[in-house]
């Protein structure tokens, strides 16, 4: 037997397929003003047939690929070699942000796009303009384009740059939309009449005006979701010009108020939205009973009722609520799903550094290009030929003016043009446990730290990282697993660790500050991660009291802090304590209370600290 049409999921894709047209449409109309929109799916037909709509909407714009790959002078123009040798004088050729002037930029694999990359084409987005002055030339290239980024990543660690992000106004999820719910016919038949709509929301879209209690409503609604960017705001309201010009009306309305909210503000709110004083006020005071009710209330009259009954329609309950309430709960509606895990994990909206996370190290002999400097080649380093021959090209003419005609056939290269390859690489990142195993309820914890480091060991295959613990309990503090990525080694190591006794944690922080400095000095980059719940009882020299382990703890917390490595507190008291958080703040930590943390949980928060820098 068959098994019956899920007609649930058929009407979610066709409203999120709606909503990919209606911000295609809206793109089509303003595209300089809305930046673009980020489209997370993969390769597909889905993707593909959005892409050909949007294409048919903007016709005949250009439409313009950019690789993940492309160097500098790809992107924004530079010295043309080939015709400055030829010529004996500089050549400008422009760059892919130029040939994109009044088109569509297509960002391919957008969640790889280097932090470099983006920094410069969200300042060419911002300007309006390519500035180029370099190798001799100096050009100012006016030029607006709309941005497409393609995010083909399968998590939220592989994800698009932030500063792109926030300029792009919408964004959009298609991977939950089957290829059987998009008909290429239907949108050939409906395409036939948008295009002329849309030409004609051109014309009088910057004509449109919008009244001063929408901005409050739009600027408003973007403060409750926590929407700190202004350009958010300012996109919404361009939304709004569009959405209205797109009906033909002059003046901007409620309805195109909630589309702003929904398309723009929603899927960037970083909180869930106050409650309303109403309801509030609703389960602080409950209503009366019935007898006082229609004891304060006068008796009716018949024949006013009935007259009203003919005469005025049934209220809608949405017309009676006030603009800001209603476009509120549009934006509610959009808000993405698993905001609040997102939160808890403290992911949203963070660049994910796929591979290593550790520190960058520069001027290495080996790694990745990262341009090139002016520099002798010497100590190792690399000439960087085509560099040096755009720096030796605009002197030609003059340097073979004085020689005679068989010097004239070379390339006259001086010292002075010379460049140096420029080398940057990852460092690797070891990531070090510090344990509290003293107390009763030693066991738990060091359940919870053994988890914590076989899940992160698996991850260090691919990452490349490393996995260290120190475990503190009576008076010392020893490092029982050593910097590794052998999963047996580790588990062999953890079997055996010892818990109960005092709480030296002036010394344990001690330990892990030599651990983290030795590290650093071999070209590693540590992260601390310590767990417990900062009640010292044991001083340096292994006496008891309390007070003055406390205050040694403090102190040698403020001088893990001078190291400056990435640190994470983890409060591991049944309820957050007080000297924790305090002990947190000396160390300039990231603190994070988990009375009740698993390894799951633990893993996950360290993640989010080697990711994020740990605060």
């Amino acid at each position: 037997m068959s098994q019956p049409a899920d007609h649930s999921s058929d009407e979610i894709q066709d409203r999120l397929w709606q909503q990919a047209v209606q911000v295609a449409v809206l793109l089509a109309i303003d595209p300089g003003a809305l930046g673009g929109v980020r489209v997370r799916a993969a390769a597909g037909p889905v993707r593909d047939s959005w892409l050909n709509l949007l294409r048919s909407l903007m016709s005949p714009s250009r439409w313009v690929r950019m690789p993940v790959s492309i160097t500098d002078e790809r992107l924004l123009g530079g010295l043309d070699l080939s015709a400055t040798l030829a010529t004996g004088r500089p050549v400008l050729q422009h760059g892919l942000l130029v040939e994109a002037d009044g088109g569509t930029l297509i960002l391919t694999m957008a969640e790889r796009l280097p932090t470099s990359t983006a920094a410069r084409l969200t300042q060419v987005m911002d300007e309006g303009a390519v500035v180029l002055e370099r190798d001799g030339l100096a050009e100012r290239r006016a030029t607006r384009f709309a941005v497409v980024a393609l995010d083909e990543g399968l998590s939220e660690e592989e994800s698009l740059s932030p500063a792109l992000r926030d300029r792009l106004a919408f964004e959009l999820d298609l991977r939950a939309i089957s290829p059987r719910r998009v008909n290429d016919t239907d949108m050939q038949h409906m395409m036939a009449g948008l295009v002329d709509e849309i030409v004609a929301a051109r014309a009088r879209c910057a004509d449109i005006a919008v009244p001063e209690p929408m901005l409050k409503v739009l600027c408003g609604t973007a403060l409750a979701l926590g929407v700190d960017s202004m350009r958010a705001s300012i996109m919404a309201l361009a939304v709004a010009r569009a959405s209205a010009a797109l009906d033909g009306n002059d003046t901007a309305t409620d309805e195109d108020a909630r589309i702003a909210a929904s398309l723009v503000l929603g899927p960037r709110a970083t909180r869930m939205p106050p409650a309303p004083e109403s309801e509030a006020q609703d389960e602080e005071d409950p209503e009366p009973p019935a007898e006082q009710q229609q004891d304060a209330a006068p008796p009716p009259d018949e024949n006013q009722d009935d007259q009203k009954d003919h005469d005025t329609p049934p209220p809608d309950p949405g017309e009676t609520k006030p603009m800001e309430d209603r476009v509120l709960d549009a934006a509610k509606a959009a808000i993405p799903a698993g905001l609040l895990s997102q939160l808890l994990a403290g992911s949203l909206q963070q660049r994910a550094i796929s591979g290593k996370s550790g520190a960058t190290v520069k001027g290495g002999q080996r790694g990745r290009p990262a341009g090139s400097r002016r520099a002798q080649p010497a100590h190792g380093s690399r000439l960087h030929l085509i560099d040096t021959l755009r720096a030796a090209a605009p002197w030609q003419k003059i340097r073979k003016a004085a020689l005679g005609p068989e010097a004239q056939q070379r390339v006259q290269v001086r010292s002075d043009d010379f460049h140096i390859a420029r080398i940057k690489q990852k460092t690797a990142t070891t990531t070090l446990f510090v344990v509290d195993a003293s107390g009763s309820s030693a066991l738990h914890r060091l359940a919870e730290a053994k988890g914590a480091v076989e899940l992160l060991l698996a991850d260090c295959y691919v990452r490349r990282d490393q996995v260290a613990l120190i475990a503190f309990r009576g008076k010392v503090a020893e490092l029982l697993l050593p910097p590794t990525r052998s999963l047996v080694r580790a588990k062999r190591s953890l079997s055996g660790l010892p818990g109960g006794g005092g709480t030296p944690l002036a010394t344990a922080i001690d330990t892990a500050a030599s651990v983290a400095e030795g590290l650093r000095r071999r070209g590693q980059s540590p992260v601390v991660v310590l767990l417990t719940d900062g009640r010292a009882n044991v001083a340096r020299d292994g006496t008891g009291g309390r007070e003055r382990a406390q205050a040694e703890a403090t102190q040698a917390a403020r001088q893990l802090s001078a190291l400056q490595v990435p640190l994470l507190f983890i409060d591991t008291s049944p309820k957050p304590q007080q000297e924790a958080a305090q002990l947190a703040g000396a160390m300039r930590a990231r603190y994070i209370p988990l009375p009740h943390a698993g390894a799951a949980a633990v893993s996950m928060a360290v993640r989010a600290a080697t990711r994020n820098g740990a605060g």
